[in-house]
């Protein structure tokens, strides 16, 4: 009996043998493999080595890598030439210089005085890109770089900044072509400069001398903003500096003076308080006027006397 169980044991001894050299290096049968699944947890080391070895799971050999990178290649080279490509790395790079220059200048606002070069340069090579001339080999960078997906990315980059831009009103503000400021803006700056200087030769100690000192210079930047105002719009970096200015006289050196246009105000409005006054003293003098000039008749006789004038005619 022993024998038979000891030639039982070597034949099963052998059949897994076979198995581990015939197979992928896993040594279980069926019944051993499903009993070990059911019995293990999805994150146990049994099941790791089943899902490893698993077709479905299998990891892409170099092979499917190499072809991959082919892949991720092809679009570039078939869908866009040399020249807009270098168009395209030209636009990011001037729109990240620009980006930068406004962000550095968003407070004191000075995006305009700061920027325009920059912004000039993207709307420059936006311009190229966005143009029907045809290129070296016979394509547009326009139908390639801006039309060719359903996002078009470079054209919603480029849409959001000229929206900026033209929320600051900087066209006021620059000139045509992006060459420099215009003389307006020079010379507002330069007042502004003048004002500021005269803030700060006085800030110190007690502020009543640098309102009497420096009322004339701020009272003419008002004047002047008053005048360009009239005219065009105020482009973002004119608007903001004269806030800051004014919220400086007001507020920070507690400096006010009576501005020219309340005046008449002040007279129409006092005149228009005095006006029921002078209204009912004009009707009193006119009504005692008119009690003078009435007629008062005769006292009328005695009704005694009106008897007696009847007897005597009766």
């Amino acid at each position: 009996m022993s024998i038979h169980k000891n030639c039982y044991f070597l034949l099963i001894l052998v059949l897994n043998i076979y198995a581990l050299v015939s197979g992928d290096g896993v040594n279980v049968t069926a019944s051993d493999s499903v009993d070990t699944l059911t019995q293990s947890s999805p994150y146990s080391p049994a099941a790791a080595v089943v899902l490893v070895n698993s077709p479905v799971f299998r990891k892409p050999d170099v092979d499917s890598i190499f072809s991959l990178n082919l892949l991720s290649s092809f679009p570039e080279d078939e869908e866009i030439s040399v020249y807009c490509s270098d168009l395209l790395h030209i636009f990011g790079q001037r729109y990240v210089t620009y980006v930068n220059c406004s962000v550095n200048s968003a407070r004191p606002v000075k995006v305009c005085q700061n920027c325009y070069s920059s912004y000039g340069s993207l709307t420059e090579i936006y311009l190229k890109i966005s143009s029907d001339q045809v290129v070296p080999g016979n394509e547009s960078c326009r139908d390639s770089i801006l039309r060719n997906d359903r996002l078009m990315l470079v054209y919603l980059l480029y849409n959001n900044l000229e929206d900026i831009w033209g929320k600051s009103d900087c066209a006021y503000c620059v000139t045509k072509g992006f060459h420099s400021l215009t003389n307006d803006t020079l010379y507002f700056m330069s007042f502004v400069n003048q004002t500021l200087t005269c803030f700060e030769k006085y800030k110190e100690g007690n502020h009543t001398e640098l309102c009497k000192s420096c009322k004339k210079t701020y009272r003419g930047l008002n004047e002047l903003y008053s005048r360009m105002e009239t005219k065009n719009p105020m482009c973002i970096d004119i608007e903001d500096v004269m806030n800051v200015t004014r919220k400086l006289w007001s507020k920070e050196y507690n400096c006010s003076f009576p501005r020219e246009e309340t005046v008449p105000v002040i007279a129409v409005s006092s005149f228009m308080l005095f006006l029921p006054i002078i209204f009912y003293l004009s009707s009193f003098l006119h009504s005692e006027q008119k009690k003078r000039k009435l007629i008062h008749p005769k006292r009328a006789r005695s009704y005694n006397t009106l008897m007696n004038i009847q007897d005597k005619l009766s």
